[in-house]
């Protein structure tokens, strides 16, 4: 099966214009202030007024109130919610959208516990964990911890490039894939060439 491929921390309209033109699947909204790929509502509406039919939106928080998520969701086309903090499954229920939960790849993380605690989610989105940062980190984690038989059902993301991706897919066999700072120019500024690369690939390890 085909791997789908997100793009995540778009901060302006010709990057989710560029990334939806070179085959992203999903485009990632960041709603978390202290990062540097943060959006304003404002700025997500008018990002996503420019999207093509068939794309997905994605938007991220972390250990958001359901009143400042409510929020986005009253103003903004969010199709898919991405968890990335700490919440419990509790949390991410009851927005009115189907969601996915980040996962922080500690030594000790259990995926069979988590993908019981969040059976609701869609998925489960695994990064790399560093210490006091939720995610965006650029570093890649042992892909050899994801069991074969959750892959389908993941979501891989941490320090993924152009570079590393079509090994990446080759040994999980994950879903998806997530990247953004694999394909930025700076914090928050896509590279069209760099996302191009990417999804090249992508493709090139599902032939």
């Amino acid at each position: 099966m085909r791997t789908r491929v997100k793009i995540c921390g778009i901060t302006c309209e010709q990057d989710a214009l560029d990334a939806v033109r070179l085959g992203a699947d999903a485009i990632g909204l960041v709603f978390y202030p202290p990062s540097p790929r943060a959006v304003t509502v404002e700025q997500a509406a008018s990002i996503v007024r420019r999207l093509p039919p068939f794309i997905t939106v994605v938007g991220l928080f972390v250990d958001a109130s359901r009143d400042d998520i409510a929020v986005v969701l009253r103003q903004v086309r969010i199709d898919l919610i991405q968890f990335h903090g700490s919440e419990i499954q509790a949390d991410c229920m009851g927005h009115g959208r189907p969601w996915i939960k980040a996962v922080r790849m500690r030594e000790d993380t259990d995926l069979f516990a988590i993908k019981e605690t969040y059976a609701e989610a869609s998925a489960l989105l695994l990064d790399a964990y560093q210490p006091g940062k939720p995610g965006g980190t650029g570093a890649v984690f042992d892909w050899t911890r994801i069991p074969a038989e959750l892959a389908p059902e993941i979501v891989l993301a941490g320090g993924l490039s152009a570079e590393n991706i079509e090994t990446a897919i080759q040994q999980v066999k994950p879903y998806a894939v997530d990247v953004s700072g694999g394909v930025e120019q700076s914090k928050g500024i896509k590279d069209a060439n760099k996302i191009a690369a990417f999804i090249r690939g992508v493709k090139s390890a599902n032939q």
